[in-house]
């Protein structure tokens, strides 16, 4: 053993390195995966290679026990191994997102038609108008507008005769959005309008990120259905298959509530300990994702029904994600859209 290798503490590795685990095992470009095994870091102090592929990824941290690792461009899914020395370890698979489009501003979770269509905003900044409000993807991931007359569009929900509601935090309002991308005013005087979801009757629920939940019956009558903390940007919203809604809101706090309001409206606390928690979704099991920082490290974090965390999926950014047919899901950050094969069945939201 070398004299470094006695002042740090390491031993000497016979043979090349090898991986036992990589967490989370899917990412975004960009996102940060931990690669645990042994051997991982060269003798003498040099650095090791993580190579996605083809395409070699930069390291975070390296040590012999264990490496971070970002996603690089270009990368896909497959294989990821360490090279050492010459030395290459045995392989294990990550699954790594692929871009669709790099030109919106989603704010929250992305939502799918019944055709498989995939709808996302650029919600812009407080009061600025766009000229897109809500893009429509279709199934071959052309990018075509489809709503251009709203300021802030915010959370987009389909209800069960496949029509679209829009939300905009700007004047408070839901719009009911025709086929062809023509709007009316569903409701409105709901504060700052962020997230919106349906219930099983087909009741519509909005936050008002100021600190109210509101219920929209289906004669378009507004009730006060709960009241939170307010949050700083908004309130995210997604029904657990018992009929539960579930809610997050970002506050100052790096170490925010996911609430759960029973069908009477009364408010617990599910998790408590995300940074930013917010646009959340549902698999068939009852397990609940949500774009949110766990322990520091941003992705999507799923929740069990227990109220266990683990990050399932790494990436800066994350606001929200959709579930999609064929075990896959759609992945929204501030600026783009991703579709990620992920082999979980989720919770759909289309009409049944």
């Amino acid at each position: 053993m070398g004299f470094s290798d006695r002042i740090l503490g390491r031993k000497s590795v016979n043979g090349g390195p090898h991986i036992d685990a990589v967490s989370p095992s899917a990412a975004i470009t960009g996102g940060e995966i931990r690669i645990s095994g042994s051997g991982l870091r060269p003798l003498e102090l040099q650095r090791p290679k993580v190579r996605f592929g083809d395409v070699e990824g930069s390291l975070v941290v390296s040590s012999d026990a264990f490496l971070i690792a970002r996603v690089p461009e270009g990368a896909t899914s497959g294989p990821v191994v360490v090279a050492t020395d010459g030395h290459v370890s045995n392989s294990q698979t990550v699954r790594v997102a692929v871009p669709i489009v790099e030109t919106l501003h989603p704010v929250t979770n992305p939502a799918l038609d019944a055709e498989g269509n995939i709808y996302a905003t650029f919600s812009g900044s407080r009061g600025q108008k766009v000229p897109v409000a809500v893009f429509k993807i279709d199934t071959n991931y052309e990018v075509k507008p489809f709503v251009v007359e709203l300021m802030n569009a915010t959370s987009i929900a389909f209800d069960r005769q496949s029509q679209m509601y829009v939300s905009s935090r700007y004047d408070g309002a839901v719009y009911r959005v025709s086929p062809s991308g023509a709007m009316t005013t569903y409701a409105e005087g709901m504060g700052v309008a962020t997230g919106i979801a349906f219930d099983r009757e087909q009741n519509l629920y909005v936050g008002d990120r100021s600190g109210t939940v509101f219920k929209i019956g289906r004669d378009q009558q507004v009730f006060v259905f709960a009241t939170l903390e307010p949050s700083v940007s908004a309130y995210h919203l997604a029904f657990s298959p018992k009929g539960d809604l579930f809610v997050t809101g970002p506050t100052t706090s790096s170490y925010d509530r996911v609430h759960k309001i029973d069908p009477n409206g009364n408010v617990s606390t599910f998790y408590k300990g995300l940074g930013r928690p917010q646009g959340l979704a549902f698999d068939v099991d009852g397990n609940l994702y949500v774009a949110a920082s766990l322990a520091g490290k941003r992705g999507i974090v799923k929740l069990t029904p227990d109220a266990r965390a683990s990050l399932e999926v790494a990436g800066q950014g994350l606001v929200g994600l959709a579930f999609a047919p064929g075990r896959s899901v759609i992945l929204a950050t501030t600026s783009s859209v991703h579709h990620l094969s992920w082999n979980i069945q989720g919770l759909s939201l289309l009409p049944e």
